[in-house]
């Protein structure tokens, strides 16, 4: 990773050190991890307080969270390559300040819904331009390496959130409190962002405000066969794991009956994605993006194979489940960042676009994948199982697709394809 300071692309003369580039970049992303992670210990109050007798349908707070999000993230960039990053970041933070407090104060669980849905969409540039930010500096296995590197930040909340959660609960005896704290911790995250982040996209690489730029960029990142097979690889892995947040609650809480120390194997199994985004981080400029995701996916698929087995065979071993899904969680580590990055390199001159199509793409096939395997939980670990190994295949045959049927390969050269329809 370079040791020079990330500066502004507009002459402003702000500068960030790129540790602290780092880490506000993973504070920027995390808020969407802790509004997700944080309500996980929460479902249940949240369901007997609002008159929800159906399990399976208090999760739709997290769910419709997702799918609104993916549905958002196909706006962020477009702006973003206007008016640049720094504005459209800022006003994803106010609404995510704002809808948090709104939620706190739901009356329904209806309205607590709609607020979640308002919150996704319009903090969906929360998830989409940092992936921009960091596009506009680095490319490439470099690109792939800091995005590693942001992931072991961004991934430690994961790990924290169910336990923050579980200590508003103990403290407050109230899940509105919960919107609280992250409308509090999105407050300084915002203040951050005003003094320090610069403005990195460069004067010429602005953008026209046209709505037949996502017309355009939708089918352009479905026609180009080095970035779309990527881009639905990672919504389908990620989509399996989805359905294992979605259901996590349950199944770990009430199936496996470890309702107590829930937040501890929540938060274990999730650092596991942390160690292999550090690991990652250390190694893909070696051997390259490709080298590292081609093997991680494969190995995936071989976990979910004994996932399957484990569910059929031996369901209401928890001993053997959790080694699994922590296994299953760790490989993500080399998935994620991997696919991002080798997916946004065609699209040099418009970062923001592209990564809005990408993340939208991701999101909505993760999110639907997510909701699906959650609703389909039958008070066992077998939905969730062949969720992991479908969504697996299915993602190396799309990887196969991308690379032409030949794996472990590096790319050619660089190509770089406009993503404006001007």
């Amino acid at each position: 990773m370079t040791s020079l300071a990330i500066t502004a692309a507009d002459g402003s003369g702000r500068r960030i050190g790129p540790r602290e580039f780092i880490v506000l970049m993973a504070a920027l992303m995390s808020l969407n991890a802790l509004a997700i992670d944080a309500m996980l210990p929460a479902l249940q109050d949240i369901g007997s307080s609002l008159g929800v007798e159906d399990p399976n349908r208090r999760q739709l707070v997290v769910g419709v969270y997702l799918l609104s999000s993916g549905f958002g993230s196909l706006v962020p960039g477009l702006f973003a390559d206007h008016f640049g990053r720094r504005p459209v970041l800022l006003t994803a933070l106010a609404v995510y300040i704002g809808s948090s407090i709104a939620c706190a104060l739901a009356p329904s669980f209806p309205m607590l819904l709609a607020l979640r849905a308002l919150q996704g969409f319009g903090t969906a540039g929360l998830m989409v331009l940092p992936a921009a930010i960091i596009r506009d500096r680095f490319e490439g296995d470099r690109m792939a390496r800091l995005t590693s590197t942001i992931f072991i930040v961004f991934m430690v909340v994961p790990v924290l959130a169910p336990s923050v959660g579980q200590a508003v609960l103990l403290i407050k005896h109230e899940w509105h409190w919960i919107f609280v704290a992250l409308a509090a911790y999105a407050t300084v995250i915002a203040a951050w962002t005003v003094v320090r982040l610069p403005e990195t996209l460069h004067p010429e690489y602005r953008q026209p405000i046209d709505p037949r730029t996502i017309v355009h960029n939708l089918p352009l990142t479905l026609s180009t066969r080095s970035a779309v097979g990527y881009v639905f690889a990672g919504g389908l892995t990620f989509g399996s794991t989805f359905g294992y947040v979605n259901s996590a609650q349950q199944l770990i809480g009430e199936h496996f009956g470890a309702a107590e120390i829930f937040p501890l194997i929540f938060g274990a199994s999730a650092m596991t994605l942390a160690l292999s985004s550090f690991v990652n981080s250390r190694i893909v400029e070696r051997f390259g993006a490709r080298r590292v995701s081609h093997t991680a996916l494969l190995s995936f698929v071989v976990v979910s194979m004994a996932q399957v087995y484990v569910a059929l065979f031996h369901g209401h071993s928890l001993l053997l489940f959790v080694p699994l899904i922590s296994i299953n969680l760790c490989l993500l580590g080399f998935l994620g960042a991997n696919f991002s990055s080798i997916a946004m390199q065609p699209f040099a001159d418009s970062a923001g676009a592209a990564s809005s199509i990408q993340s939208a793409l991701r999101m909505l096939l993760g999110a639907v994948m997510g909701i699906t395997v959650g609703q389909f939980y039958d008070g066992s670990a077998k939905p969730l199982a062949f969720a992991l190994l479908g969504c697996s295949l299915s993602a190396l045959c799309l990887v196969l697709f991308s690379e032409r049927g030949k794996l472990f390969t590096r790319p050619r050269g660089p190509v770089s394809i406009s993503a404006s329809p001007h």
